[in-house]
């Protein structure tokens, strides 16, 4: 969008009236959002403790977190075993979110491109999962639950039920990549308006409900990627 000025567009003349210059300034602040990331992982184990303090405390805390958001979802056993998925989108999402209030850089994860990726890697390997953990016949087979019919009355429903499934879960894609999208690209949209009419007085108030969003959609997002988890490998009631 022209007008909008960031550092990395600064230093390189890169402007965002031109698509090319968008998808290059896209890419750097999506290393830097990598390097920030393996930054925090690298600093969390630089010195092991037993008992943890500074940056392993925080991030021993995030990941009992994630543990715990996971437990009620998907039992305690599989959100240990998915925490490395859960856990590196959920620090990747809060970053990108994150860098995006900084005044002169962007959220990652306010370009569509991005979060489309994103909810393609959740898309394929909770059903990965699915078909890992049931077989392809028996997964794609509980699809739908249509319970004790008539075998006629089955047929003639699932006919009719199976494309709705399908389609539903084709759209988590869309769902999961534009709920983030549309609300960190509107956040970013809002900060930029901000600061085009108070350019040397941020207000702290705006600045604190941005970054609570971007705390919520990184947790909407975990969560999400939990529950089609769940659903995938076909958990009983208890959980």
């Amino acid at each position: 969008m022209e007008g909008i000025y960031t550092y990395i567009g600064g230093i390189f003349n890169l402007h965002h009236d031109n698509a090319d210059h968008v998808a290059i300034l896209m890419g750097i602040h999506l290393i830097l959002v990598a390097v920030i990331v393996l930054f925090i992982a690298k600093t969390a184990i630089k010195s092991l403790r037993a008992v943890p303090t500074g940056s392993q405390n925080v991030m021993e805390a995030y990941l009992a977190g994630v543990i715990s958001m996971g437990k009620d979802v998907i039992g305690e056993t599989h959100a240990r075993k998915y925490l490395p998925l859960i856990a590196s989108i959920g620090l990747f999402v809060l970053i990108s979110n994150l860098i995006g209030i900084i005044p002169g850089f962007e959220s990652p994860t306010s370009n569509i491109n991005v979060t489309l990726v994103l909810a393609l890697i959740v898309f394929l390997y909770y059903n990965y999962e699915g078909i890992k953990a049931q077989g392809v016949f028996k997964y794609f087979k509980n699809f739908v639950h249509l319970g004790d019919m008539h075998p006629v009355a089955k047929f003639a429903m699932s006919l009719l039920m199976y494309p709705i499934e399908i389609v539903s879960h084709i759209s988590r894609i869309i769902s999961l990549s534009f709920r983030l999208f549309g609300n960190i690209k509107g956040d970013d949209l809002f900060l930029w308006v901000l600061l085009m009419l108070v350019p040397w007085l941020i207000p702290i108030t705006p600045l604190i409900l941005l970054t609570f969003m971007a705390f919520l959609q990184t947790f909407v997002f975990m969560i999400l990627t939990y529950v089609y988890l769940a659903g995938a490998i076909a958990l009983d009631d208890s959980h």
